[in-house]
């Protein structure tokens, strides 16, 4: 490869770099969750939203009244504060927001149907509680 193209490929790779990398760490929210498998990423259980809930930041999700949420982990509940499912919600409402994974209120929810009575407990890790 000659100079030249050498040196204009590294340009051209370098301005498709992004500037910087936005995501951020939040706090957890607890120590330990259950799941369905070792990835969380088998649905535990149907449940319906029996209020609004409007996420305080990105690590939560919105959820309208009467939106059905599909719960993939259930948060263990810590000494100091309320406990939290994850899940995804699905409507016309959030069409948009459709596959998004978040955390909200368990007590917002009725659960509909249960899909896996066992369960696993796993520790949380940081990438639970990451933003973009």
């Amino acid at each position: 490869m000659s100079p030249v193209v050498y040196v204009v490929a590294v340009f051209i790779y370098v301005g498709f770099i992004p500037d910087e990398v936005k995501g951020i760490y939040m706090d957890k929210l607890a120590e330990k969750k259950l799941c369905a498998d070792d990835e969380c990423v088998y649905t535990l259980s149907l449940a319906r939203a029996e209020d609004d809930y409007n996420a305080p930041d990105c690590r939560f999700i919105n959820i309208k009244r009467g939106d059905l949420v599909y719960v993939y982990s259930k948060l263990i509940k810590q000494e100091d504060g309320g406990e939290f499912w994850s899940g995804s919600v699905y409507s016309d409402q959030y069409r948009d927001q459709m596959g998004l994974v978040g955390y909200f209120p368990s007590s917002l929810v009725t659960e509909l149907h249960v899909y896996q009575d066992l369960t696993q407990e796993l520790p949380t890790t940081d990438i639970d509680f990451y933003c973009d």
